[in-house]
């Protein structure tokens, strides 16, 4: 715990087996008090290797629920395990798990109700092998939402993200997206909840057993991240009355 606050770690699987010790080895267990690992019907040995690291809590889906849908298996989890603090960790060694300590403390503290860890701060992006198309998009996407969202993040599209059991209690992220859109759609929701978020500089890395998206499916990820964005803008003005921001 930090100062009484129990902090979680969750990290939402599928085919990690070739990178969830290494990832698993690295988090800071002096701070860590629990690690759950959703496995979204993965055809590799992740679970059994989950197992043999001692990883207490395992969630495995009988059939594949797509990475919202496993994201939401991993925060209801948290919740239920009783945590304050919850970080989402990828299994795939992509983010620095070093920075889970940095991220709880800001929440602990009471500086920001929610974390993200951005690849954009700095250089790190492209330096850890982003590819330009990827980094690109990103720009344009993060430019579009800040100017809809009257926001001033350097990334919306990081998945490595802290947050307070308040923040988590306060939004419906059950009824958003069970595909990638479920990131944006849940930070969409926590901005116009009122809360803030904070950003840190993340190194990142980019090879062959990182997992990633194709381009088609950034594609459609792209569209529904434009799509998030003009609705919040829309319920904002009043215009429509759209579920994921008027749920709770």
């Amino acid at each position: 715990m930090i100062k009484g606050k129990k902090v979680v770690v969750i990290m939402p699987a599928y085919n990690a087996e070739r990178t969830l010790e290494k990832t698993y080895r690295a988090i800071p267990l002096d701070v860590v008090d629990e690690v759950v690992l959703t496995d979204d019907k993965s055809s590799d040995n992740t679970v059994r290797l989950a197992r043999e690291l001692g990883i207490h809590h395992i969630i495995e889906h009988e059939q594949n629920k797509g990475y919202g849908g496993n994201q939401k298996s991993c925060y209801n989890k948290a919740l239920e395990i009783g945590a304050d603090v919850v970080i989402m960790l990828h299994p795939d060694y992509q983010y620095e798990p070093k920075l889970i300590e940095s991220m709880a403390y800001l929440i602990v503290n009471d500086v920001y109700p929610a974390v993200i860890a951005s690849r954009i701060l700095g250089k790190g992006a492209l330096a850890g092998g982003m590819p330009i198309y990827k980094y690109v998009a990103n720009r344009f996407l993060t430019l579009f939402q800040n100017i809809l969202m009257g926001q001033k993040l350097s990334e919306y599209h990081s998945g490595y993200r802290a947050f307070s059991k308040e923040v988590l209690t306060s939004i419906d992220y059950n009824g958003n997206s069970d595909d990638f859109v479920f990131d944006n759609q849940m930070l969409g929701q926590i901005f116009y909840k009122g809360f803030e978020i904070a950003e840190i500089t993340c190194p990142t890395k980019y090879f062959e057993e990182a997992s990633s998206i194709n381009f088609k499916r950034s594609s459609i990820y792209g569209f529904g991240v434009l799509k998030v964005s003009l609705l919040y803008r829309f319920n904002k003005w009043g215009i429509i009355n759209s579920s994921i921001f008027n749920a709770k």
